[in-house]
C-alpha cells in the first residue's frame, strides 16, 4: 500500500487525539486496513463508525459504513463520499465525519480535533476546520441565519434524498462491500454501479416525492425490485379500478416486479405483474408485459427505470387494461411469465413489433 509509514503515523495521532476515555468520539481499534471509532450523544447514545482502508489509498478514500440505523449517522457517512480527493486522507476524513456528527447533535466539537488540525498543518494541508466560528479557525459549514430550520432540514433530506432512503444506499453499499470481502459478489461491477445510480435519481425524483410510485427492494437485494405504481391516468377505467381495489382490499396500487441480470444496463430487466390480475393492457399469462421497450430489439441502455415505469403505466392505460376482481392469483408466476413472454418474442420477432397497436395511436 502506498505511503504505509504516513498511514501508520496518521493512525497514531487518530488514537492519541481520540482516547477511550473521549466522552464523544473515541477510536477503538485502528490498523492500516480498518477503523473503528464510536461517536456519542450527550442523552447516552452510542453510535458505531467503521471504516475499510483498500489497497488504493489514499488515492481512493476509505470506505465508511455502519450496523447503526440511525438515518442522520447515514447521513454524515453519506456525504463523506461526497469528499474531494484532496480530503482522501484518513485525518481529513475522520475530522469531516466528527465535525459533522457534532453539528447534528448539536455537541461541542471534541479537543481531539484539534490535534488533527494541527497535524495537518504542519503537513501544508487545508485544515478541515469546525463548525464553531473563532478567530482562529473559518468554519467548516457555510451555516444559514436559522440554525434551527438548517438542521431540520438537513434531517429530512440531505443532496435531494430523504434520510431514510440515505440509509438505505448506505445499507446497500455496505453488503456489497461484505460479498467483495467473501468473494461472493452478485452481478457485475458495471451494473451493480448503474442499479445504484437509478436508485439515487428515483429517490431524488419529485413523482417519487410525491408518490406516483414507490420502489422496495426485494430481501435488500439491488438485482430484484418491487415497484409499486400508484397513479395511472385519471381519466382510465383502470384508475377507477384501482380506487375500487382501495376500498375492497386497502391497495392503491399496481404491484411490478423488475429483475436485473449481470449485464444490465446492456440488456432490459424481465418486467413482470405480480398483483392485482388484469385483462388487457398487454399483460400477458403469468403477468408479463407486451412492450417492446422490455426487448432486447426495444431496449437501449440510456434509458432511466423511472421513465421504463411510466412507459408500463401508459401502455397498461392504452391497452385498455382492468382489474379482474376475483379473480384468482394463482395464474401469476414467474415461470409461466418467463415462457409467456418467450413465445411473444419470438412471434414479434418474425412478424414485427407494433406496442401499443398502430390502430390505437
Amino acid at each position: 500500500m502506498a505511503c504505509l509509514s504516513s498511514l501508520k503515523q496518521d493512525i497514531k495521532i487518530l488514537e492519541s487525539a481520540f482516547q477511550k476515555d473521549n466522552d464523544t468520539f473515541v477510536i477503538l481499534s485502528a490498523s492500516v486496513d480498518e477503523l473503528s471509532c464510536r461517536f456519542c450523544t450527550t442523552n447516552g447514545e452510542s453510535h458505531e463508525i467503521h471504516a475499510n482502508i483498500t489497497e488504493t489509498y489514499p488515492e481512493s478514500a476509505p470506505i465508511w459504513f455502519s450496523d447503526d440505523d440511525d438515518p442522520l449517522v447515514g447521513g454524515a457517512i453519506e456525504r463523506l463520499y461526497g469528499a474531494t480527493p484532496d480530503k482522501f486522507n484518513i485525518l481529513h476524513q475522520v475530522k469531516m465525519l466528527v465535525t459533522d456528527l457534532c453539528s447534528i447533535y448539536d455537541i461541542p466539537l471534541p479537543i481531539g480535533a484539534t490535534i488533527i488540525d494541527k497535524a495537518l498543518s504542519e503537513r501544508g494541508l487545508v485544515v478541515a476546520n469546525n463548525c464553531e466560528s473563532s478567530d482562529e479557525e473559518e468554519e467548516y459549514y457555510e451555516m444559514e441565519e436559522d440554525t434551527q430550520e438548517n438542521e431540520q432540514k438537513q434531517k429530512e433530506e440531505i443532496n435531494g434524498i430523504d434520510v431514510e432512503n440515505l440509509v438505505v444506499l448506505e445499507r446497500l453499499k455496505q453488503n456489497q462491500w461484505d460479498e467483495y470481502l467473501k468473494g461472493s459478489i452478485s452481478g457485475s461491477v458495471q451494473a451493480s454501479d448503474r442499479l445504484m445510480k437509478e436508485l439515487r435519481e428515483i429517490y431524488k425524483s419529485e413523482s417519487y416525492k410525491n408518490g406516483l410510485f414507490r420502489v422496495e427492494l426485494v430481501s435488500d437485494c439491488l438485482y430484484e425490485w418491487n415497484v409499486k405504481l400508484k397513479i395511472v391516468d385519471p381519466d382510465s377505467a383502470l384508475y377507477t379500478d384501482l380506487q375500487t381495489l382501495k376500498e375492497k382490499e386497502g391497495k392503491d396500487y399496481l404491484l411490478l416486479n423488475f429483475t436485473f441480470k449481470e449485464n444490465f444496463p446492456m440488456e432490459p430487466p424481465f418486467v413482470r405483474l405480480l398483483s392485482p390480475i388484469i385483462q388487457g393492457g398487454y399483460v400477458l399469462g403469468g403477468g408479463a408485459i407486451c412492450m417492446e421497450l422490455l426487448t432486447k430489439q426495444g431496449w437501449s441502455s440510456a434509458y432511466s427505470i423511472e421513465s421504463v415505469i411510466f412507459q408500463i403505466s401508459a401502455t397498461l392505460v392504452k391497452g385498455k387494461a382492468r382489474i379482474q376482481f376475483g379473480a384468482s392469483k394463482s395464474q401469476y408466476s414467474l415461470a409461466r411469465a418467463q415462457q409467456s413472454f418467450k413465445s411473444l418474442v419470438q412471434i414479434h420477432e418474425k412478424n414485427g413489433w407494433f406496442t401499443p397497436p398502430k390502430e390505437d395511436g
